[in-house]
């Protein structure tokens, strides 16, 4: 594997600007929805926007979760843990990490 350090480092901006874009996204539904004297419960469109900020907001917590797994692997990384396997204690193959930066576990203990 490449350099992990510049890996995580890619992973946690492609996130970071995921969830700069899901936090607009949320804002604009919620600012759309503001004005309007929509009822949730009683109007059909009320649904389709209470869903698609439901469907946002669990997209950032998503986001979020990620920023913390990508923190808890440049902890690894520090400690010398990075890139073996919690589980058997064996080497996670460098293609894993390409695909997966944050993987604590080989595919087999997946």
């Amino acid at each position: 594997m490449s350099d992990p350090a510049a890996l995580l480092a890619e992973e946690r901006d492609r996130t970071t600007d995921r969830l700069v874009r899901l936090r607009r996204d949320f804002l604009g539904v919620v600012d759309a929805s503001r004005d309007s004297n929509a009822d949730d419960e009683h109007d059909p469109e009320g649904a389709t926007i209470a869903f698609e900020r439901s469907q946002v907001d669990a997209l950032i917590r998503q986001a979020e979760a990620h920023l913390v797994e990508i923190d808890a692997a440049y902890e690894r990384l520090a400690a010398g843990s990075y890139g073996v396997c919690e589980v058997c204690g064996v080497p996670i193959p460098a293609e894993r990490l390409g695909a997966r930066p944050t993987a604590r576990t080989c595919v087999r203990c997946a």
